[in-house]
């Protein structure tokens, strides 16, 4: 088919132009730095932690995403629950705080919403900052850990919110989807595909995530990474399933055939990744009365809908977005430049044009990538990173190992947690098993990597190499166990 033979390298053009470089690390870094040194001046904070989470944690973000941030408060070793008044009073705290020390753009704070957020920009990202909270950092490591099932479900998130943004209904301020919803929607995807990807989410964890983030921080995180790595490593040990094979252009067309009368659909079916399934709304007791456009379970927060925002008539524009895109890239006679102009915004089409075409590819469900240090694109002659071995799929590497380490995290541990799967071997060795996964971005990683040619200034390569191993030293503190190194949270020390 014609569609799939242009679409499938416009589509790692688009990954190619929309993942984050090396300086886009580097910013992020330099903002959760600078905001912690705020925090560190307000007295009501004392003792707190900064932690990143959300699409910068889950290694889901793109060169131009928000940065999500929770300020952790000083509770012993105990996961704290400060009530909705306390967060909202600290957050005026911080907020004074930034306005004193200036250098923090468009700050705006929003007591009321169903987590008070304090937003800003800083360095041109938008950040959104909260307290305590723990659900959002969990979640983004469940996403994390998704990915290493199957690498191309992050290559779909980026593309899905790309095309979202294009089409302008990836914003839940004014009535639309948020971009966690659509990572589940994709999620959801993977498991109803044939064969499917990703199994219903119970099998990696059966039960609401939320409800057990109690008790010793540590204790729980474990606990709970613990199983997911066993179910993980059992699901991907598992030699009667029958695996997909299907490459990223038949995955994303699938994707919106599946969603192309989601509108109709949505009055009666609820989409549960939890499950894996359509759910009828009337026969879910958790989800009566029904009051929501579109409802899209919280696989981790069981019963919230993280489309509540959706209104009916931005029901029909996401309806009418997935439907144009579907009829034009399955019409006859499409070329790249047509495709493009449904796909991304016009400054990623404009990178785009301004390099050779991609020399990546996808073959057979594995995507290989070029190898560490080989020039690729742009007139600035930057050098891509990822690593195009099947060890190093998306930016992760999966190593195996048969000790136990401790699945616990730093902020930003980011990304940078690692989990251990073990061969599955037996069944019985399954629940000591743990998952590591480590991105080739992860900042002791990064200084291995050139953003330049080899004109590129070494004093200002050996400055961002400071900040990266800067912030490894103060985000990332190193532990072993066993021999082996883990991470632990800063407050843990």
């Amino acid at each position: 088919m014609n569609t799939y033979r242009v679409l499938e390298p416009t589509l790692k053009d688009i990954l190619d132009g929309i993942q984050p470089l090396r300086e886009d690390w580097v910013v992020r870094f330099k903002v959760i730095e600078e905001l912690e040194d705020v925090v560190k001046s307000v007295e009501s904070l004392r003792g707190s932690t900064v932690e990143p989470f959300g699409s910068f944690v889950s290694n889901l973000f793109t060169r131009w995403g928000d940065l999500d941030i929770s300020i952790v408060l000083s509770n012993g070793s105990y996961i704290s629950s400060a009530g909705k008044k306390r967060k909202q009073n600290l957050l005026e705290d911080v907020l004074k705080a930034l306005r004193q020390r200036g250098g923090w753009q468009r700050l705006q704070f929003i007591p009321n919403a169903r987590v008070p957020i304090l937003k800003f920009e800083n360095a041109s990202i938008s950040c959104d900052v909260s307290i305590d909270n723990m659900q959002g950092v969990m979640k983004s490591k469940f996403l994390f850990w998704i990915n290493e099932i199957d690498r191309r479900f992050r290559d779909m998130v980026l593309l899905v919110k790309e095309w979202a943004k294009t089409h302008n209904i990836n914003n839940p301020k004014t009535g639309s989807l948020n971009s966690y919803s659509f990572s589940l929607l994709v999620i959801f995807h993977f498991q109803t595909c044939v064969p499917a990807i990703l199994p219903p989410l119970k099998e990696i964890y059966p039960r609401n995530v939320i409800d057990d983030l109690t008790g010793v921080r540590t204790d729980a995180e474990r606990r709970i990474g613990e199983i997911c790595a066993a179910n993980i490593s059992r699901y991907r040990s598992n030699k009667s399933r029958a695996i997909n094979r299907n490459s990223l252009s038949e995955l994303f067309i699938s994707f919106l055939t599946k969603f192309y009368d989601i509108s109709s659909k949505a009055t009666e079916l609820g989409i549960c990744p939890f499950t894996g399934k359509w759910e009828e709304i009337r026969s879910n007791t958790r989800w009566l009365p029904r009051t929501y456009a579109l409802f899209i379970e919280d696989p981790f927060e069981q019963p919230e809908n993280t489309a509540r925002a959706v209104s009916a008539a931005n029901l029909m524009k996401i309806s009418e977005a997935i439907q144009t895109t579907h009829h034009r890239l399955v019409t006859a006679n499409q070329n790249q430049i047509s495709f493009l102009g449904m796909l991304v915004r016009p400054r990623i089409s404009r990178i785009i044009a301004g390099r050779p075409a991609s020399n990546s590819s996808y073959t057979a469900g594995h995507h290989v990538r070029i190898p560490v240090g080989t020039p690729s694109y742009t007139s600035a002659h930057r050098v891509r990173t990822p690593v195009g071995t099947s060890s190093y799929m998306a930016g992760q590497h999966i190593t195996t190992r048969s000790q136990i380490s401790r699945s616990v995290y730093s902020p930003p541990q980011a990304q940078f947690q690692t989990l251990h799967i073990s061969p599955a071997s037996h069944p019985s060795n399954l629940s000591s098993q743990t998952l590591n996964i480590r991105p080739a971005s992860h900042p002791s990683n990064l200084s291995s990597q050139r953003m330049g040619s080899g004109s590129r200034n070494s004093t200002n390569e050996r400055q961002e190499n400071q900040i990266i191993n800067s912030t490894r030293q103060r985000y990332v503190p190193h532990y072993h166990i066993q021999g082996q190194p883990a991470w632990r949270p800063k407050s843990d020390q």
